[in-house]
């Protein structure tokens, strides 16, 4: 096989068998040398993107264990903003899931964040969102608004989980099914990062149609964060309807 062809089944996500590399690591042409390169490199992604997939999924194979069959990961995006809704999203992940690469979303570029949500949505075997508008964070406050993001994702799953894995220090009230904290879930489990991912492509989502409504404050770029840009456009406009009237950065 030529140095060509090995680089065409390469690029075609071929397998590039022991033999292959061997021939490569003893040839001292340059661009044997660099494929060879490219090889190793790639050999050491996938060692490291399979021992944190192990690492990720030590929580849900403990709770399969102990009998837990329908696990649903949840995680929330949107608690700090000053404009627009917080949104929860919940996940129950087949099993055994070997989705290499899946990861806490704040570990993810955004074009990762989106391709690995269409892949969730698609292959999951249940996914639920739940929101809560400004409005309804400003009546009753931001923590109560995220329990109720939760109960509504929860609501949305076509399945029934018999174990939830949350990311926080505090379960959910109002939820009979059993129920584990998390802190630092979405760097801990792979069913909350399944979920961290969705919700946070989601509200991103949703803040990208609110920048065309209210184009003065730039939605699409800060997504309601309270960036020096946002601060500036509320001193200047003022609040729009999407904005969490309650919050400190909003009031001054």
């Amino acid at each position: 096989m030529t140095i060509s062809q090995i680089r065409d089944l390469l690029c075609r996500g071929g397998e590039i068998d022991q033999e292959i590399r061997e021939r490569l690591r003893r040839d001292p042409r340059r661009g044997a040398q660099k494929l060879e390169h490219t090889l190793r490199r790639l050999r050491d992604k996938r060692l490291r993107a399979e021992a944190r997939l192990r690492e990720l999924t030590t929580v849900e194979k403990d709770l399969r264990r102990a009998g837990a069959r329908a696990i649903a990961g949840l995680d929330e995006v949107g608690r700090g903003p000053l404009a627009g809704p917080v949104v929860s999203a919940a996940v129950i992940l087949p099993w055994p899931c070997n989705w290499l690469g899946l990861d806490d979303s704040k570990r993810l570029s955004a074009g990762e964040r989106e391709t690995y949500a269409r892949h969730i949505r698609a292959n999951a075997q249940a996914v639920g969102v739940g929101i809560v508008s400004a409005n309804r964070i400003d009546a009753v406050g931001i923590l109560k608004a995220t329990w109720e993001s939760m109960r509504r994702a929860l609501a949305s799953l076509s399945i029934k989980p018999d174990r939830l894995l949350i990311d926080g220090p505090f379960s959910i009230p109002g939820v009979t099914v059993s129920q584990c904290a998390l802190v630092g879930g979405d760097a801990r489990s792979l069913s909350v990062a399944a979920a961290s991912v969705v919700a946070k492509v989601t509200r991103d989502e949703i803040m990208v149609r609110m920048d065309k409504d209210h184009p003065q404050y730039g939605f699409a770029r800060h997504k309601g964060y309270g960036t020096s840009m946002h601060l500036n456009a509320l001193r200047h406009y003022g609040p729009c309807p999407v904005h969490r009237k309650s919050f400190r950065g909003v009031l001054e």
